[in-house]
């Protein structure tokens, strides 16, 4: 590998380790929030409601939406630009379609009386899932990034970094909405 490969190379682990270290940070987040859902629930004055069943749907959205990043990040690998931007949009699709599962599932919520305020069982879900949102709004930016890298013709290592940073990501927020519906519905 020639030295002016091998820095560019280098000057790609920074990027990397913050997004690894923006995990990390996410993953203890979303610990404390369940955690801190299971202390309040035994104290008591716990409002037990049904989830909605659109949470099932924005769970398959999800895990869909990742299945379309590992083809769009393989068909990178391949040169196959044509066939990574189709794969790329796939993916963006369904993470807005996710967004709006999680929209509908907030409404079939507020039909049940249950509210962002009022009973904490209510609260910790909207901020849970809320969050989460915020996560998969992060990781359409990112797949905007990779985009943007496709179209616009970018060399093949920055294009399969970009990919790499936006797969860790998407891969990360899918596996955290599986836990956090899983943590939720085991724990209604």
């Amino acid at each position: 590998m020639s030295d002016s490969l091998r820095n560019k190379s280098n000057n790609f682990k920074p990027i990397k380790f913050i997004v690894w270290l923006f995990v990390v940070s996410s993953v203890m987040f979303f610990a404390a929030f369940t955690s801190a859902y299971i202390v309040r629930r035994a104290a008591g004055n716990w409002n037990v409601f049904e989830l909605p069943q659109v949470f099932v749907y924005s769970s398959i959205l999800i895990v869909m939406s990742s299945v379309t990043l590992f083809v769009a990040n393989l068909k990178a690998k391949q040169a196959n630009i044509a066939q990574q931007k189709l794969f790329l949009w796939l993916t963006f699709l369904l993470g807005i379609a996710f967004l709006i599962a999680q929209y509908f599932a907030w409404k079939m919520l507020v039909s049940q009386g249950v509210y962002l305020t009022g009973n904490p069982s209510g609260s910790f879900l909207y901020v849970i899932s809320g969050f989460h949102g915020l996560h998969i709004i992060a990781g359409l930016f990112i797949l905007i990034t990779c985009l943007i890298a496709a179209y616009s013709g970018l060399s093949q290592e920055k294009n399969l970094f970009r990919m790499e940073i936006a797969s860790i990501f998407w891969h990360f927020i899918d596996i955290l909405w599986i836990y956090l519906y899983l943590f939720l519905f085991l724990n209604q």
